[in-house]
């Protein structure tokens, strides 16, 4: 297990953070899902091991796919997910997942297909580094417990174990990564970026604090300080959605249009439904080009992935005044 643990623990960074809702109350939803592979089926001895992490609110689980490549997940609260799935000795695939009222059927179910294709960086299996050999395994355990307070969506549990854990191993990367995302969400932005901070210098080469870094930064307003961390981000994973999406604002927030669009559009095919929105800035480059038709239709992908988004209403009001205009260069022609 140690061999692959870099890449079992995902990046939970979200570019355009919204505060965490209280669950309390709110409806309850299923995720039922079906891994397919092209070349092979799956061993009972290497069933796939799939992991949901909640992007808005705090929340981690786990589970395994059966043979067949189905998994279930239960009581879930609307949110956007992050699904990965590592299948052993052949890699690790992720992806964004919504679970909300708009995308689930009268069963409260949401279905999900995953076409499982293995990162680069996870087909790579490379040896782990002696930091992380070094991480004893009562650090491990407390960092386990902490993984199990976030499926009981108990945060503050979930803090108090990892502290134990880096308390008892200071350069346990995994545990200062994911303090920094449960402070990134919370808005503790400074926070964040210290935890992030932590853990690269334990190892310089971490990537998932390198990218998680440079997203705090760029949340931060500190855009040139993000650029070099979120361009390396993308030499070193080139199939990361996240690295390519964090990239995409940096230049788009610095007026780099034309830089923005080559990453953005990039994001939006490794993961057509990542939890950064990168359909909203691309649609916005569109826009001030004039380029009407080519907003319109990010616009309209946006809401058939996103129909329950906090910013699917101006959207769709947008969307509509975009159509109207087009409707009218068509007449006058």
């Amino acid at each position: 297990m140690a061999r692959v643990c870099r890449y079992l623990f995902p990046l939970l960074m979200v570019v355009a953070a919204t505060k965490p809702e209280s669950a309390a109350g709110a409806e309850t939803y299923q995720l039922i899902g079906q891994i397919r592979m092209d070349e092979q089926e799956f061993s009972r001895r290497a069933l796939p091991l799939v992991l949901l992490e909640g992007t808005k609110v705090p929340f981690a689980a786990r589970t395994n796919a059966d043979w067949s490549g189905k998994f279930k997940f239960k009581n879930l609260h609307p949110d956007l997910f992050t699904l990965i799935v590592y299948i052993p000795r052949a890699g690790e695939h992720r992806q964004t997942v919504e679970v909300s009222s708009g995308l689930a059927d009268s069963k409260k179910r949401v279905h999900v297909e995953v076409s499982f294709r293995p990162n680069l960086a996870s087909m790579n299996l490379r040896k782990v580094s002696s930091v992380q050999l070094s991480i004893p395994e009562k650090a491990r355990k407390e960092f386990s417990k902490a993984t199990q307070k976030l499926g009981k969506r108990d945060l503050e549990g979930a803090i108090a174990h990892l502290n134990k854990a880096v308390g008892i191993a200071p350069q346990f990367t995994d545990a200062w990564n994911t303090l920094g995302t449960l402070a990134y969400k919370m808005k503790e932005y400074a926070l964040a970026e210290s935890h992030f901070r932590e853990a690269l210098k334990h190892d310089p080469d971490y990537y998932p604090s390198m990218v998680n870094l440079g997203g705090v930064l760029l949340t931060m307003g500190k855009l040139q300080e993000a650029l070099p961390l979120n361009t390396a981000a993308v030499v070193e994973r080139p199939d990361d959605a996240l690295a390519h999406a964090q990239l995409g604002l940096n230049y788009y927030h610095l007026g780099q249009l034309s830089e923005a669009e080559k990453y953005l559009k990039q994001a939006i095919a490794l993961d057509p439904g990542h939890f950064s929105f990168p359909h909203l800035p691309l649609a916005d480059i569109y826009f001030r080009r004039e380029d009407f038709g080519s907003a319109a239709l990010l616009y309209e992908q946006f809401l058939a992935l996103h129909p329950d988004a906090p910013q699917s209403p101006s959207v769709l009001a947008r969307l509509k005044t975009l159509r109207g205009t087009l409707r009218g260069r068509t007449r006058t022609k």
